[in-house]
């Protein structure tokens, strides 16, 4: 049996509202570094995207849409970028020890985009 390790992965997919876990990408990245302790910053290159820890759990997500719609209506002019501004930093740093992310036991590394990217684009700084 082979396996393969999915880089990204689509955690939700909701009308106003897409959420890549990108938490696998950011473990490579960070183990290719050669960085051993640290802080790791995680920031979306897209306008309208912002990055989260948070659990990957459905339910959250549909929680999520529907407090964002409540806030900023779905037909409002500029509503991602109404919706960044609401939602505060964009970038969310996670410490890292002996080359391995200190995250939780279900904590994911979570690109929220309020446009569907073709692929995940994120930058991620190292502080070591």
């Amino acid at each position: 049996m082979t396996s393969v390790e999915v880089p990204y992965s689509i955690a939700s997919a909701l009308p106003s509202l897409t959420v890549l876990d990108i938490t696998n990408e950011v473990r490579r990245e960070l183990q290719g570094s050669g960085y051993e302790s640290g802080i790791a910053y995680i920031s979306p290159l897209d306008d309208v995207a912002v990055v989260r820890v948070q659990e990957r759990e459905s339910g959250f997500f549909c929680d999520l849409e529907e407090l964002l719609t409540r806030l900023v209506p779905q037909d409002e002019p500029d509503r991602e970028r109404l919706l960044c501004l609401l939602l505060g930093p964009r970038t969310e740093q996670v410490p890292f020890a002996d080359g391995k992310l200190c995250l939780g036991r279900w904590q994911r590394i979570l690109l929220v985009d309020f446009q569907t990217p073709d692929e995940p684009r994120w930058n991620l700084t190292l502080l070591g």
